[in-house]
């Protein structure tokens, strides 16, 4: 991510930071994250305008350890290093 899609991210949406593809990985990941449960195959249609099965794997995937490692950081009171 640029420093200006970091910083537009509340607001990507309406960001022309992002492209529709951008989007598209922000708006997914945030469902992921929010209910995976809710997320049928409408969601993974719309997602196949930009990634193939594979990629979607990948990605579901992506978020899923980052979703994970934030649950472990936060459970365990532990500070990112942020560089």
């Amino acid at each position: 991510m640029t420093d200006r899609q970091i910083e537009d991210l509340r607001f990507y949406q309406r960001s022309e930071a992002y492209d529709d593809k951008e989007r598209a990985t922000v708006r997914f990941a945030d469902l992921v994250t929010r209910g995976a449960s809710a997320i049928d195959e409408s969601v993974l249609n719309w997602l196949g305008r930009y990634y193939s099965d594979d990629e979607i794997v990948e990605l579901v995937m992506v978020v899923a350890l980052a979703n994970m490692v934030n649950r472990v950081n936060d459970t365990l009171q532990i500070e990112p290093d942020l560089g």
